[in-house]
């Protein structure tokens, strides 16, 4: 709404009339720009402190104080202006309600703040505050902090004056007049909401494409998606309702073209006057609006045949056409801003505003300024570099097949051309579709995309990952990338890594389990125990550590499915904590891969999980495979320094002792170092052999993290070693095997406990063809019976006194978060730590490692666990992102994060 001001001569004349005017509320849009108008000592200040928040205020006196350390220094005021237009333009870029503060009697002065508004397309209100000059300058010479000229005042007045009238031909799209001192303290500010935001509605939705007169097909479509339609006396639809409350959206371009442009807008118009739907205009309803209007356009594209078809309704029914077409709003904010749809798609800066530049690409879309061999304006490929949170869900360019480009989708598909009509379930995001009886009309073109073809359109670019990120989880709020780290990331993932369409997932690292204080250890689960304990954990699984290097799996059921789901074909890939290709043979790769894919057919996880591929996090062995040139560099050097120098240092003390001397201890001193390095050698050569081709390899997955629209890193443990279970046992069960019958896993009873730890799989395998996937031993733990933890010791000792690693420990149950409390703050609880045993610490703390636990005890946890939490939320949020079928940019930030996070500064042996 719009004040029209009316110049009224002489101060007493307005003060009478402000004297006798009623209260009044001034309607202020929630997200615009807001110029007071008037003169010095006007009481812009105080009304802008009554009405509206501190931070929402820019004062050009408060500008003038920051420049020049005195808010009166009218010599400063250029600079002032500057620094107020850049605070202005960056409120109004993030969406904020701003205010001037300012006299802004000048229309030069106003002009700027306009363009501004513009620049950010939101729109500038003008609040005049037109008090009369006589009040204005007793209120200045009240201030000792102000004394203007007496001119100054008059001047100022005068402007204002002469302003009034043209307010609204400078752009303002409100113009509140307030007149005298009484009106000026009575009036109050309403925000109203932009009429684009119905951030409230929630949905469901059933979103519906370009219908272009095509009502059949229409019908046809609601009564596929569950609606029950309504019908006049005549039999003709006017309404349509969905029994479980679901709310219809459409695109725009409901007319022209097709057999019945008033057969669909009576239904259409009918479900949005119930409430049943929304709809938003298409750049046909626009034309035909402003051709009904009388106004002249070029009749063409189909608005002829709307024309002549609306010529046979009645004139009441065209009039409520013209109503309604002229209500549609450009586009809509739905769902708490997750959702926008519009007619011809929306970058990420229009959402929400209001201008007309918005309502132009919300109804035409953008074009490169060329044209298609057809004559044909060429769409601007937009979202091939939309990189939004919402969704947006738009029509207008037809496509052969909607597909989700970037986290939009086009839902245009050619009905009228004899395509489809295309609706699109929010939040399923499921497409929903019913053919074109037949071409109503001939296309000018083929029916082809201008969009993007592929899945992701330009997949990635560097902006999305350089420099210092902040990435939202959902599990552990917002999570920190230095941009330190983010570049030594990219070094990696541009130089080393896999194709990233293909990285849905990066393993995070570990803590270990607080430090022991029981003689000779420095890692006992008994600190693990009691520390779930403590954070409220009752049921715990502990699964046996297998020593090998950590492996991500992507299992593809064919050589299509890949391609289907992440545009890239083949068999898969098995990947390393890093993204590199874990086995540089890619027939190998290969190899493991299809008896992965073998097994998991035969148990039946393709069907039981409704999906074509498969992601699994694993340990592949033995850790020769891959850390041999860290074997020979690092283990094996010491191990081979030991075993010459120290039988010689030996041999030089026994010949010494031979002579007289007493060198008991440091004889006894050097054949403890002499055992303890040969325990050393023998604890790292417990977990390598060789292998050739799948001979000698093992590969022991412990969890399955995705499947197609499933992030199943969140289900129970037990229910993934189930899953595991049944991949070893239809592995093992492969007819191309030759096995035999022993069962290095045994111990495992069926019910989740484990017998004795013989048999742990880390003995050097038999010259046999021999099942490629392994169980993961486990054992259940209640922290609330002490048997119970004693049973779990038990297993840990005898596993780890076999040769084996040790056990990790985890909630039965993932995530888990603890409530604040007395002396606990609160949060997420680690979702696993790892247990070692003590020969295995010898490999990572040298081989006389027990002789300094003392020292060794000091070791400093809290930033192991703290980078544990972060990578553990980041690779749940990757898969939650995969999961809602986000694009390649969105799912990749988390997986690029977990990757910059391993390049922080840590003790490597934690």
């Amino acid at each position: 709404m719009t004040d029209d001001p009316t110049d009224t001569p002489g101060e007493s004349r307005d003060q009478d009339r402000a004297e006798s005017t009623a209260p009044r509320r001034l309607p202020v849009t929630d997200v615009s720009l807001v110029v007071l108008v008037g003169t010095s000592g006007a009481g812009k200040s105080t009304f802008a402190r009554r009405h509206f928040l501190p931070t929402q205020v820019v004062s050009s006196d408060f500008c003038r104080g920051l420049v020049a350390d005195d808010e009166n220094d009218q010599s400063a005021s250029a600079e002032a202006f500057d620094v107020l237009y850049y605070i202005v333009g960056k409120r109004l870029a993030a969406g904020r309600l701003t205010v001037v503060d300012a006299t802004n009697v000048q229309p030069e002065a106003r002009r700027r703040l306009v363009e501004i508004a513009r620049e950010h397309d939101v729109l500038p209100i003008a609040i005049v505050l037109d008090v009369p000059p006589g009040v204005c300058a007793e209120r200045n010479r009240s201030r000792p902090d102000r004394q203007l000229p007496a001119h100054v005042v008059p001047r100022q007045h005068r402007e204002l004056r002469r302003s009034l009238r043209g307010l609204e031909r400078e752009g303002f799209r409100k113009v509140h007049v307030l007149r005298g001192e009484a009106e000026v303290a009575a009036a109050g500010i309403e925000l109203e909401k932009r009429y684009n935001d119905l951030r409230h509605l929630t949905g469901p939705f059933d979103i519906v494409g370009d219908i272009h007169g095509c009502r059949s097909e229409l019908e046809t479509l609601l009564t596929r998606l569950g609606y029950t339609l309504t019908r006049d006396a005549g039999g003709r639809p006017v309404d349509a309702v969905h029994p479980a409350g679901r709310t219809a959206v459409f695109v725009g371009d409901l007319v022209d073209r097709g057999p019945d442009t008033p057969g669909v807008l009576r239904l259409v118009m009918g479900m949005v006057a119930a409430g049943h739907a929304l709809c938003v205009p298409g750049n046909h309803e626009n034309k035909l609006g402003r051709a009904m209007d009388g106004k002249k356009v070029n009749v063409a594209y189909g608005l002829q045949e709307s024309l002549d078809q609306l010529a046979g309704e009645s004139e009441e029914f065209r009039a409520e056409v013209r109503a309604f077409m002229r209500g549609l709003v450009s586009h809509y904010l739905l769902d708490g801003g997750a959702l926008v749809v519009c007619h011809a798609g929306l970058p990420e800066r229009y959402h929400g505003r209001n201008s007309g530049r918005v309502r132009s690409h919300a109804l035409y879309g953008e074009t490169t300024g060329e044209t298609d061999e057809y004559g044909l304006p060429v769409r601007y490929p937009w979202a091939e570099e939309y990189r939004g949170r919402a969704l947006v869900v738009y029509g207008h360019t037809p496509v052969p097949a909607a597909s989700f480009v970037n986290n939009t989708v086009c839902l245009d598909t050619g009905c009228v051309f004899g395509g489809s009509l295309t609706a699109l379930r929010y939040p399923e995001r499921e497409l929903v579709g019913v053919e074109a009886e037949r071409e109503w009309y001939a296309p000018v073109r083929p029916l082809i995309t201008d969009a993007p073809g592929a899945r992701e359109g330009r997949p990635l670019d560097l902006g999305d990952v350089a420099g210092r990120r902040t990435v939202e989880t959902g599990l552990h709020g917002r999570v920190a990338v230095r941009e330190e780290n983010a570049a030594a990331a990219l070094e990696v993932m541009s130089r080393f890594a896999l194709d990233p369409r293909l990285l849905a997932y990066l393993p995070p690292t570990m803590a270990p389990s607080a430090t022991s204080r029981r003689d000779g250890y420095l890692e006992h689960p008994e600190e693990a125990f009691l520390g779930y304990r403590a954070d409220g954990v009752r049921h715990l699984v502990c699964e046996e550590k297998h020593m090998g290097s950590r492996a991500v799996l992507l299992v593809a059921r064919d050589g299509a499915a890949l391609e289907r789901r992440f545009g890239v074909a083949g068999p898969g890939a098995i990947w390393t904590r890093t993204g590199r290709a874990f086995l540089a043979d890619e027939e190998l790769t290969g190899a493991v891969l299809d008896r992965v894919r073998a097994a998991a057919e035969r148990a039946g996880l393709f069907e039981e999980l409704a999906t074509d591929w498969l992601l699994l996090d694993a340990e592949l062995m033995p850790w020769s495979l891959k850390a041999v040139e860290l074997l020979r560099r690092q283990y094996a050097a010491v191990g081979a320094a030991a075993g010459a120098a120290l039988p010689e240092v030996l041999s030089a003390l026994e010949r010494a002792a031979g002579r007289g001397l007493d060198l008991a201890r440091l004889t006894d001193r050097q054949r403890q170092r002499a055992a303890d390095a040969r325990a050393f050698t023998e604890a790292y050569r417990r977990y390598c052999w060789p292998t050739e081709g799948l001979s000698g390899i093992r590969l022991a997955p412990f969890q399955l993290l995705a499947a197609e629209g499933a992030n199943l890193a969140v289900r129970p443990h037990d229910e993934h070693l189930a899953w595991i279970d049944r991949l070893a046992a239809a592995d093992e069960t492969d007819e191309t095997d030759e096995t035999d019958e022993t069962d290095e896993t045994d111990g495992i009873d069926g019910t989740g406990t484990a017998g004795p730890a013989e048999g742990t799989g880390t003995e050097e395998p038999e010259r046999r063809k021999e099942p490629l996937l392994q169980r993961t031993r486990r054992i259940l733990v209640d922290t609330e019976d002490e048997a119970s933890m004693a049973a779990a010791t038990a297993w840990w000792e005898e596993l780890t006194e076999a040769g084996g690693e040790g056990m990790v420990v985890k909630p039965l149950v993932s995530p888990v978060r603890t409530a604040r409390g007395k002396g606990r703050p609160g949060g997420l609880v680690q979702p696993g730590v790892k247990v070692r045993g003590r020969e295995y610490l010898r490999i990572v703390y040298g081989p006389d490692y027990t002789e300094h636990l003392d020292r060794l005890r000091l070791r400093a946890l809290g930033h192991k666990r703290s980078l544990a939490l972060r990578e553990y939320a980041l690779g749940l949020e990757a898969l939650d992102r995969l999961a809602a079928g986000e694009p390649l940019w969105r799912v990749h930030e988390p997986v690029f994060a977990v990757l910059a996070l391993e390049s922080e500064p840590v003790d490597p042996r934690l």
